[in-house]
């Protein structure tokens, strides 16, 4: 796979989910990357909760970004089929809302088609269920009937999934027809576990956590001089080709490196709460509104032990005001306010987390009026996500090139990352890195030999070393394995 003259050196500098799935991708094939994070562990960033199969969460964004995302999607979900939970998504409009319930109708006949030429390339791509089940409508007059009957405790058909739905929603707030959609859901507790177990048991990754990278200097002959600091102690060392996948840092590596770029930050935040409401699974919700209005959108993402995670997007749950900033022309990056730093590096105050996360579940009572009696929990899911240019409304992939051998990793949605890494290897394969017979590689040996009781076992470690409830490092069909062997060693 690697050429065979002198091994090329990579850095990846940010420990992501960018950073640490483009380094499982690269040291997969064979190339030698060392991994630089600052922070104690890898994939500790903004929330992510939904594999985004066709973006149908989001009705601003364009058809060929739904596209990407779909194919994205299933390229992920080939990679990391241990960190997804296995359940559909419903979408719904509320009256209130402008929106028409029939809009997405062209989209999804449109994505259907696309699922189905794209199994008909790989018969391996098809993970999202029989294309004609990708999705379904529901009327008002289905509804009422499934509310009648008992919930399943494992649904197993789309009436199934929507039985909790029935009984526990408000109809009467809702347009029809109701869409329910073959978006899975994505745990990043899982996934994190996923690609830190493959680098630990790869020769060719090397992780340096507690790491920070303060200045890159390009010298002639020799390549880039990383100067680092570790432990106290700095350090320096040489590499061929650096790759920038520091998230919303992205902006000080390209100002360490001397390169500009426009971006965007944008400061947000999910919230973690307990609700004992029904007895049966249930799919991911999304009530469609207006961003950044009273009445934004709506999500409800369920896992086991009752635990249920919120989105709502308004300034006063998931957005902040002032929390959506670009950077000028003196520097790559964008400067966040001093309360949003402090948030990430030191925690929230206790009346903050109790104050959102209550909006949360009012702002979600109004559709699901039980739920009204879930209960907060301490730790909001939260982080600074890095949008490439200047369209915030931009969700697919961002993967850009300096001169030197100088790259940055982007992303805005977690499934870009195997886009960011093609676009990489093609670059290392002009170069001679690397031979082309690996451009566009989908299976990966070691990353596929790490057993799903191990994910749950490492996804457990970080949940509890961060301060969340153990039923987020689960999938919704709770795992059953002796959970004592917890005290091992993690990056």
């Amino acid at each position: 796979m690697v050429n065979s003259q002198k091994s090329k050196k990579i850095a990846i500098i940010g420990g992501g989910i960018a950073g640490a799935s483009v380094a499982l991708y690269l040291s997969e094939i064979g190339l030698e990357v060392s991994l630089f994070e600052k922070g104690t562990s890898l994939v500790n960033g903004p929330p992510i909760c939904h594999l985004h199969a066709g973006g149908n969460l989001y009705r601003e964004i364009s058809d060929s970004q739904c596209v990407t995302l779909l194919k994205e999607s299933i390229e992920t979900l080939r990679l990391f089929p241990d960190s997804i939970d296995y359940r559909p998504t419903v979408i719904a409009v509320p009256k209130r809302d402008s929106g028409d319930a029939l809009a997405l109708l062209p989209r999804l006949k449109m994505l259907t088609q696309e699922y189905e030429q794209l199994i008909q390339q790989d018969a391996n791509n098809e993970v999202l269920g029989a294309p004609q089940d990708y999705y379904r409508l529901f009327e008002l007059e289905e509804m009422q009937k499934l509310a009648k009957l008992d919930e399943v405790a494992v649904p197993s058909t789309s009436e199934e999934w929507m039985i909790p739905i029935a009984k526990h929603v408000d109809l009467s707030t809702l347009k029809f027809p109701l869409v329910l959609v073959q978006e899975f859901g994505w745990n990043v507790f899982r996934l994190g576990a996923s690609a830190v177990l493959s680098l630990e048991k790869n020769p060719k990754s090397k992780i340096l956590l507690k790491t920070k990278v303060n200045q890159l200097t390009h010298i002639e002959d020799k390549g880039w001089k990383v100067f680092f600091e570790q432990n106290q102690q700095e350090s320096v060392e040489y590499f061929d080709y650096i790759i920038n996948a520091a998230g919303f840092k992205s902006g000080e590596i390209d100002d360490a490196a001397g390169f500009h770029k426009q971006r965007i930050v944008e400061f947000k935040a999910a919230y973690v709460t307990q609700w004992e409401g029904t007895g049966g699974f249930w799919p991911e919700v999304i009530f469609h509104g207006e961003r950044g209005t009273p009445h934004g959108m709506a999500q409800f993402t369920p896992y086991p032990d009752n635990v249920i995670q919120l989105h709502g997007m308004t300034e006063k749950i998931t957005l902040f005001d002032k929390g959506l900033i670009a950077n000028d022309k003196n520097s790559a990056q964008p400067k966040l306010g001093k309360s949003f730093l402090d948030k990430i590096y030191k925690g929230w105050s206790l009346d903050e987390v109790k104050l959102r996360t209550e909006r949360a579940i009012e702002h979600m009572a109004e559709f699901i009026p039980s739920f009204s009696t879930a209960r907060v929990t301490d730790v909001p899911l939260f982080g600074a996500q890095q949008i490439p240019g200047d369209d915030a409304n931009l969700r697919a992939a961002g993967v850009s090139f300096e001169e030197n051998n100088y790259a940055r990793c982007e992303i805005v949605k977690a499934s870009s990352v195997l886009t960011c890494a093609d676009e990489i290897t093609k670059q290392l394969i002009t170069l001679g890195y690397v031979n082309k017979s690996v451009q566009g590689r989908r299976e990966f040996a070691i990353t596929n030999s790490i057993s799903d009781e191990a994910i749950t076992q490492r996804a457990l470690i970080y949940t509890k070393q961060r301060g969340y409830p153990s039923g987020l490092a689960y999938r919704n069909i709770k795992q059953t394995f002796n959970q004592t062997e917890l005290q091992v060693s993690f990056a």
